[in-house]
């Protein structure tokens, strides 16, 4: 058996292709299944038997509607779930047979309450353990996703199994996640790209410690997690069908002048070094070099129209990473430059610098104004004293908190959600400098101050 990976970085997910002598299985599919046909192709297009969901998900919109439909697999999804969609239910303990691959269900509540694994054994070899977002690498699925008042009873039930999983299956099964690559589902930061059950025992909390110690260590540690996963799983319990990607409708410099005066989400695309020194007045700075789809979803109001701005090429990448979570079509494109797009209109720009040169400004007579839009839980740890704190998911509704007067330095970890603080206040007028640096560099300056002392 062969078992491909699909990446999905920006979403910290990966999909699964399972093949041997001539049949596949698919396990979570992105809803861009373009992509899995690409695997199938090259792998002489083996007939499709199943495509199997883990779990209705929280975090994406799923293609494993649509390639059932498309390749006449059968679509498995927990009977307990509630779809309005034809698919085959099965439960704990049921079977199936993909050639000669046979699939063991397991059920493993946690992440969700219906959520289940899938065990893929053929000729003998060490089975596959298809966890989805029960046994992750060095974590498991966050257990709140479905709100506070389950959150006790489902940390609870991810503990139980993580340990059936582990008392159930050989040492040598692969682990196969769907989550836990920089996914928000994870309960804790994950550790790893593979490994097995042995591995996940001598590593995974979940596993090295008691029930009460893994229950409160990982309620302590759940943060903030995207707003757009609360319109993930109704999108998924409907059966979404396979996404448009056919070029956007083009927009010329009026129409995007139109559109940003209007208050609509015109989102420049380049890297904040890029956007930075030049750009259209009112735009937005969400590049694709980042988690550019996990912000558009948490920040952009669902339902505003948006319009994307970049080359070609960068337009279609970002056109197909919002269809991952349910933005289908974006209103418009301005494809080409910064100059094409400005049309004659004097460019925006605000300064780029790092913490040193905060460490000098705040040596000076006039101590800048600091903007820290990291979240809580990092905030908490160490911070630089005086700074204003707004977490970046927080900020759109919360802009008219931050100075008008004065000019605002903004910070985060790395660069990345400063930037985009530092459009979004840069497009209400605000004078903003953006500090590209990491904030360990902060930290060796001595410009922060620890909740430790």
């Amino acid at each position: 058996m062969e078992i491909v990976t699909i990446e999905t970085p920006t979403l910290g997910d990966r999909s699964y292709v399972a093949i041997h002598d001539g049949v596949a299985l698919v396990v979570d599919p992105q809803r861009d299944i373009d992509r899995v046909l690409d695997v199938l192709a090259e792998h002489g297009d083996p007939t499709v038997s199943h495509v199997l969901e883990t779990h209705i998900h929280n975090d994406y919109v799923t293609g494993g509607h649509a390639l059932a439909e498309l390749t006449g697999a059968t679509y498995v999804v927990n009977a307990a779930d509630e779809v309005s969609f034809d698919r085959h239910g099965v439960s704990d303990g049921d079977r199936l047979t993909a050639g000669d691959m046979t699939v063991r269900v397991l059920a493993t509540p946690g992440h969700t309450f219906t959520h289940l694994a899938y065990v893929v054994d053929v000729d003998g070899q060490p089975p596959a353990l298809f966890s989805g977002g029960s046994l992750l690498y060095g974590s498991t699925g966050r257990p709140d996703l479905l709100g506070p008042d389950h959150t006790d009873a489902l940390v609870r039930h991810q503990w139980d199994s993580a340990r059936r999983l582990a008392d159930e299956l050989p040492a040598e099964t692969a682990l196969l996640p769907t989550h836990g690559f920089g996914s928000f589902c994870a309960a804790s930061q994950a550790e790893g790209t593979s490994g097995t059950i042995a591995d996940e025992q001598a590593i995974n909390p979940v596993l090295t410690d008691d029930r009460d110690a893994f229950v409160a260590d990982t309620l302590a540690g759940l943060g903030a997690w995207p707003a757009y996963y609360v319109h993930m799983a109704p999108t998924n319990a409907d059966g979404p069908d396979r996404p448009d990607l056919s070029p956007l409708q083009p927009a010329d410099p009026a129409e995007l002048r139109r559109r940003i005066d209007a208050g609509e989400w015109v989102v420049d695309l380049r890297s904040r070094t890029a956007y930075a020194p030049g750009h259209v007045t009112g735009t937005v700075n969400i590049g694709l070099d980042g988690s550019f789809v996990t912000y558009v979803g948490w920040l952009k109001p669902r339902g505003a129209p948006i319009t994307l701005l970049g080359t070609a090429d960068e337009v279609a990448e970002a056109q197909r990473e919002l269809v991952r979570i349910g933005i289908e079509r974006p209103a418009a494109a301005g494809i080409g430059t910064v100059d094409d797009w400005a049309g004659g209109r004097e460019l925006a720009d605000y300064p780029i610098v790092d913490f040193a040169d905060l460490a000098e400004a705040l040596d000076g007579a006039d101590r800048p104004q600091v903007l820290d839009v990291r979240r809580t839980d990092e905030r908490v740890v160490s911070h630089v004293p005086g700074s204003q704190h707004v977490p970046i998911h927080e900020l759109p509704h919360r802009l008219d908190e931050v100075p008008t007067d004065g000019t605002t330095w903004v910070h985060c970890g790395a660069g990345y959600r400063a930037a985009i603080a530092a459009s979004l206040l840069d497009a209400t007028g605000r004078d903003v400098v953006l500090i590209d640096d990491e904030f360990d560099r902060a930290v060796d300056l001595g410009l922060v101050t620890s909740s430790d002392r």
